[in-house]
């Protein structure tokens, strides 16, 4: 919202000049300090201030550029505090009177007007910002749909290398997606390591399962192992696809453990938008924390 040139405003800045400059030099020196034109200030022949001030207004109103002058003059008329050019004068104590009276006036009215423009910039940048909070959740909901698709699309390779290899990549561009730190597969002290997280301060090794089967105890031992191997503060994630036998789920469970269980079901908990990976991550250690269980079912998480 621009500042408007309304009459009531004309007529405030108007009275404001004119009460607050009695004498023709000291009102010219504040029209040229104001941008007045000298072509247009050289034509003040013999008319009064008032006779010139009406020409000017009216010249002024007929350009953007005009406008801008209007409001630089109300601007720095309603920043005065003293009147030199009143003063000396055998009526000086009443020019300064109705001076300060009508710059009181301006000021208040530029008081209003300011806080107007604010409240308009205020709410046009919060439809701005909700605006694009909405095309951000909508790319996230179609990249989301996009994930969900491509997990989809796996299922009919469950069980097969290659199949394991894809949902690897998958897996690694949800982790992209969610702006997650990650590091993708790699090989350390001669172990294949899927790859690992970090989040909140914490470095987690994952293991990644796209077996037709349920994990088993093995599986979990395998990536204890790994994990043990580590500094401290490390932990591990397992994602299977087909969940985990009980056995799996109470051999990673237990004191102090450092696994931390998921699968298919958490995965699409994420898609359909309920919690962000972050969230479950944290949920699912809060609960390993409470409990010493390293499997929360994601139909338990509201628990």
């Amino acid at each position: 919202m621009a500042a408007k040139i309304t009459p009531h405003f004309i007529d405030l800045t108007y009275e404001a000049l004119l009460k607050s400059y009695w004498r023709k030099n000291a009102l010219r020196k504040f029209l040229q300090a104001s941008h007045v034109a000298e072509n247009f200030l050289s034509t003040w022949g013999d008319e009064t201030k008032r006779e010139f001030l009406d020409r000017a207004f009216q010249k002024l109103q007929s350009s953007d550029k005009g406008k801008a002058v209007i409001f630089g003059m109300a601007r720095h008329l309603s920043e005065q505090t003293t009147f030199p050019d009143l003063q000396n004068w055998e009526d000086s104590s009443q020019k300064i009177a109705d001076a300060t009276r009508a710059v009181t006036e301006l000021k208040a009215f530029l008081k209003v007007q300011d806080q107007e423009i604010h409240s308009e910039r205020e709410r046009e940048e919060t439809k701005k910002k909700a605006r694009e909070e909405r095309q951000k959740s909508q790319r996230n909901l179609t990249d989301k749909s996009k994930l969900q698709q491509r997990l989809d699309a796996l299922y009919s390779s469950v069980g097969t290398q290659q199949g394991g290899y894809d949902f690897q990549n998958w897996f690694y561009d949800l982790l992209d997606f969610c702006e997650m730190q990650n590091r993708r597969p790699y090989v350390s002290a001669g172990r294949q390591i899927d790859g690992a997280i970090t989040f909140d301060g914490t470095t987690y090794l994952v293991e990644l399962k796209f077996t037709a089967s349920q994990s088993g105890a093995t599986d979990i031992d395998s990536l204890r192992s790994k994990v043990d191997d580590k500094a401290d503060n490390t932990m591990g994630i397992m994602v299977s696809i087909s969940g985990y036998s009980s056995v799996a789920i109470s051999q990673a469970s237990g004191r102090k453990t450092t696994i931390l269980l998921f699968d298919f079901s958490h995965l699409y908990l994420f898609l359909s938008g309920a919690l962000s990976l972050g969230d479950m991550i944290s949920r699912v250690r809060r609960h390993a924390s409470q409990t010493g269980e390293a499997f929360l079912p994601a139909g338990q998480f509201g628990g």
